[in-house]
């Protein structure tokens, strides 16, 4: 037997409107045979040659009101013998942790630091196939700014707002955005399928990054770390203000450089299992390419 069904049954509701169109039809006609009685006198008006023809007219009403009627009946999504598939979606949960500290203006990667991270990070999510994806930031302390999702449109969003006014306290805490990514971002109902990817110049105050990559080793986090700026001489931080006038920042009267600490992040990625640092330093890197090679051929879970 034929089993037929409407899938969003609701939308028969609009088939009102037909009869509400058809309604409107009648009384623009009867409209314009007053309005015509009104400038033509009786009796001249079946002689002028008029050449907008009744029967055409007629036929746009019909076909319009069948068009309408049809795309109604179409809202409806009629099926026949409707079956369920199970979809099965395997990936791993992924975490982007992005420094916004003020070292991240720092001018040794076009245009800066941290927006060379966010083109990055857009970058690789065009090859992110049924992955989770989070996003958390952090300077002087740090906010889960999008959850584990499938929503990448949203992921993409909530990245495009990223600036270094996203934390208000300065200073950098690594130890402690992973902590919170930690507690607030992965569950404990598997011990696997778990990366971070964070990208920073690894500049810490103590908050003991290191002990922190343990912990996350512990619990079957991977840490992929991603070393951006200038490890030798290091880079000024420009700032700009209110008046547009661009100066460095300073501290104690003297100005600020900022170096890429590779050896933390060296140190971070080895504590945990299969962890790895990538020192791009102050060249190009295709955050695209180190997904496909490290997390797509991964192990995955189902989701």
């Amino acid at each position: 037997m034929t089993d037929f069904r409407f899938q969003s049954v609701n939308m028969l509701y609009l088939l009102w409107a037909v009869p509400v169109v058809i309604g409107f039809f009648l009384y623009a006609a009867r409209q314009r045979r007053r309005a015509m009685a009104r400038f033509i006198e009786t009796g001249i008006l079946d002689r002028i040659r008029i050449t907008v023809s009744p029967v055409r007219r007629r036929w746009k009403a019909v076909l319009l009101i069948l068009a309408l009627a049809l795309l109604s009946l179409g809202l409806t999504r009629p099926g026949w013998n409707p079956k369920p598939t199970t979809i099965h979606r395997r990936g791993r949960d992924i975490v982007f942790l992005l420094d916004v500290s003020k070292s991240m203006l720092a001018e040794d990667l076009a245009p800066n630091r941290l927006e060379r991270a966010k083109l990055a990070i857009h970058d690789c999510l065009e090859r992110v196939q049924g992955d989770r994806v989070a996003l958390v930031v952090f300077a002087g302390s740090s906010a889960v700014k999008c959850p584990l999702t499938l929503d990448y449109g949203f992921f993409r969003m909530m990245l495009d707002d990223v600036s270094t006014d996203s934390i208000a306290r300065g200073g950098t805490i690594i130890g402690d955005a992973i902590r919170k990514t930690i507690a607030e971002v992965f569950d404990d109902q598997r011990r696997q399928y778990k990366d971070v990817i964070l990208i920073t110049d690894g500049e810490d105050h103590d908050s003991f990054p290191v002990e922190a990559a343990k912990h996350a080793g512990e619990r079957g986090i991977r840490i992929l770390a991603i070393g951006l700026g200038d490890e030798n001489e290091g880079r000024r931080i420009p700032i700009t203000d209110e008046t547009g006038l661009r100066t460095f920042m300073k501290h104690d009267g003297r100005e600020v450089w900022t170096r890429l600490d590779a050896a933390t992040l060296r140190k971070m990625a080895n504590a945990t299992e299969g962890g790895k640092y990538l020192n791009v330093a102050t060249g190009a890197f295709d955050l695209g390419q180190i997904y496909q090679q490290l997390v797509a051929t991964a192990e995955k879970k189902e989701l």
